[in-house]
């Protein structure tokens, strides 16, 4: 689920919880609205998380380059 669902999840979370005022018999739309709304939030922080790990920093101007066949001696 990518950040738009995560946000859609809280925003359709939101209206059902503070928007809509309709009664259904067996469902609480109060309690579907919240759910929904943590269910968005959880999945946007772990998104988040997830891609803060996944980008990769590039070397530093100037840092050594090492070769790993350079370092290893042969006999």
């Amino acid at each position: 689920m990518g950040i738009g669902g995560c946000i859609g999840l809280i925003a359709v979370g939101a209206i059902l919880t503070f928007a809509v005022d309709w009664q259904l018999s067996g469902v609480n739309l109060d309690v579907v609205g919240l759910i929904m709304m943590a269910v968005g939030v959880i999945g946007l922080a772990a998104y988040v998380s997830i891609l803060k790990r996944r980008r990769v920093q590039p070397p530093a101007p100037g840092a050594p380059v090492v070769d790993i066949e350079e370092t290893r001696t042969y006999r």
